[in-house]
């Protein structure tokens, strides 16, 4: 749970979803703050373009620093990291519908009109931090499963 807090935290001081979940993170991955939110810094918001959401994509990330290829010609672990970003994204969208920020959202972020929409509408203060709690459990019990 201390996670979910950190990540929800991070969210409400204005980091995107995908910074704040892979940051929550950090520690157990080897790598800084600092260094997961510059990561994470392009991914929030579907990418900017109501795509995959950030809370998912921060969760990969962690995902794939923890299970993925190290080497070149690591296709095992490659494998491995594969099976778990199906895993993650099956039951993100079984839990929450989707994975598309603009179908969480029923909104698309890459259009002004409806991003603002978004804002007036509290989506990012009601739905987000739900989606960002979600992420975090999902990669934090499949982080546990080895």
């Amino acid at each position: 749970m201390e996670r979910t807090i950190k990540a929800k935290d991070l969210f409400s001081k204005r980091c995107h979803c995908s910074q704040a979940v892979l940051a929550s993170f950090a520690d157990e991955l080897g790598i800084t703050e600092e260094i997961a939110l510059k990561v994470g810094s392009c991914f929030g918001g579907g990418m900017r373009k109501g795509e995959v959401c950030g809370a998912c994509t921060g969760a990969l990330m962690a995902l794939g620093l923890k299970y993925g290829m190290s080497t070149v010609g690591d296709y095992e672990n490659q494998q491995v990291a594969d099976e778990y970003a199906k895993k993650f994204l099956n039951e993100f969208s079984k839990q929450n519908g989707s994975y598309l920020c603009r179908q969480l959202l029923k909104c698309n972020l890459s259009n002004d009109e409806e991003r603002q929409y978004a804002r007036e509408h509290g989506l990012f203060t009601t739905i987000c931090p739900k989606l960002i709690e979600s992420a975090v459990l999902i990669a934090e019990q499949l982080m546990n499963e080895s």
